[in-house]
């Protein structure tokens, strides 16, 4: 151990030594286990500290692994277990409504998207796989929290109201609670959720819950265009290409849900 000379081995080294039975160690005396200097082994674990690998008890000095493992743990899982089985849907309901379409979850109440196929029209949308988006201004976010538990429900509502602030990103985002509790309560009822330019001045979208094999809804699916073409009258139409996608996704991904 103490002649790796590589930073990335080491660190991959190191992490081999947190393990259910030995979860936490000090500095010295996981120096004394692997056989290295000490101020070498307490400047690899400060740096994984840093970015997120690893955790530290302020108290006691111990490191633990920490939450980003959990959450890049967890990218593999939605591409091994989600995108990788539904990306052809998303491919036919792209071509059928000719407009951009997401898959996407909840993640620390944002909605966190996770795939997306282009409009064949030819107009690009900003949007990112990978990104991160406010739940309550995009419509995907919207069908997502309207489909949590009444106890889930109100803690995401309370985070993103009362401790962050809803932020107005358009004169048509939703920045009250109350308001947006209503909306949610709407969205369950039809099942499906609208975005009117609620985060960008121009675009509108429409999103479903998608259901696992256990009729949990474990993600949601949108269709997005520019206002000048989304004609609101093909709703109904949109949702019911998207419900096709939907049902098409849940025979894939079976009892799939985010951890």
């Amino acid at each position: 151990m103490k002649e790796l000379k590589n930073s990335v081995q080491k660190t991959f080294a190191l992490m081999e030594y947190f393990t259910p039975q030995k979860p936490e160690w000090g500095v010295t005396e996981l120096a004394n286990e692997i056989g290295s200097n000490k101020s070498t082994v307490f400047r690899f674990l400060a740096q994984m500290h840093t970015i997120g690998i690893l955790d530290k008890d302020e108290q006691t000095e111990k490191y633990r692994l920490g939450l980003r493992l959990f959450e890049l743990g967890n990218r593999v899982q939605l591409r091994t277990a989600l995108v990788d089985k539904t990306h052809p849907v998303l491919e036919n309901v792209a071509k059928r409504i000719t407009e951009t379409v997401h898959i996407a979850v909840l993640k620390d109440h944002q909605v966190f998207y996770i795939d997306k196929v282009e409009s064949p029209q030819g107009l690009k949308i900003s949007s990112q796989i990978g990104s991160y988006l406010p739940a309550y201004a995009t419509s995907l976010g919207k069908v997502l929290l309207a489909f949590l538990s009444e106890e889930q429900q109100g803690k995401s509502l309370d985070h993103l109201y009362d401790e962050i602030g809803a932020i107005s990103l358009t004169g048509n985002t939703i920045t009250d609670k109350a308001k947006m509790q209503r909306e949610l309560a709407k969205i369950k009822k039809r099942e499906y959720a609208i975005d009117r330019e609620e985060f960008e001045v121009g675009l509108i979208c429409v999103a479903i819950p998608i259901f696992n094999q256990n009729e949990q809804v474990v993600a949601s699916l949108s269709a997005s265009g520019p206002a000048n073409r989304f004609n609101e009258d093909e709703v109904k139409n949109y949702v019911d290409i998207l419900k096709e996608g939907a049902t098409a996704i849940q025979e894939k991904i079976g009892n799939f849900k985010l951890l």
